[in-house]
């Protein structure tokens, strides 16, 4: 916003922080419901203290959004349609996709890249997943971040352009403490920054 207005400008925001142990037992368990509740008493929060739209800062739980959209009246920026959207102002057809299992592997969000914006949306092979999805909870999101975890990553982003992939977006909010623009051949989207760019113009408006 500073950039935008200049001065001493800044976004004006609130904050609902849930306990992501209690979040990542009921991913891991399937509990869905229980999680899409957590996040849907939290949106109502927020529309309750006066926020003017919704963002969720993270990937994995826009797997919720639409039942997060039904039960508040204030509008939700999707991630995925932020991202897209760069995508495809780039011209970019095809895109390889490293994100939690949840992500790469269920549709609510590969789907919408797919579904809405005619994106081809590549995944790594199962083993690859694996690696990936182990990686973010077991060490990023406990803050750990290892040099041979940044190159298997990097390896698996090698397998992905080998496919097709023309660009990657980092799927999960914690992979870009592993990855950079700099570390990569082709253009890497990086979903945190794209989406706090868009709740700031949003915010302007």
């Amino acid at each position: 916003m500073k950039e935008k207005l200049g001065g001493h400008h800044s976004t004006e925001s609130m904050m609902y922080s849930v306990n992501f142990q209690r979040i990542k037992e009921f991913q891991h368990a399937g509990k869905w419901e229980e999680a899409t509740d957590v996040m849907i008493h939290a949106a109502r929060k927020l529309e309750k203290a006066g926020a003017d739209f919704l963002v969720i800062c993270t990937n994995t739980m826009h797997k919720m959004a639409e039942a997060v959209q039904e039960s508040i009246k204030i509008p939700l920026q999707h991630i995925a349609d932020a991202t897209a959207e760069e995508i495809k102002e780039d011209s970019i057809q095809t895109v390889g996709l490293l994100a939690t299992n949840f992500t790469m592997e269920q549709d609510f969000y590969k789907g919408k890249l797919k579904d809405v914006y005619g994106l081809k949306v590549i995944v790594p092979a199962d083993e690859e997943r694996k690696i990936v999805h182990e990686i973010i909870y077991n060490e990023l999101c406990l803050g750990q971040v290892k040099e041979k975890s940044k190159k298997k990553y990097l390896e698996i982003i090698d397998h992905l352009i080998q496919q097709g992939a023309e660009a990657v977006i980092l799927g999960c909010t914690e992979i870009t403490m592993l990855i950079g623009q700099q570390d990569v051949s082709v253009p890497v989207y990086d979903t945190t920054r794209i989406h706090a760019i868009k709740a700031a113009d949003l915010s302007i408006k």
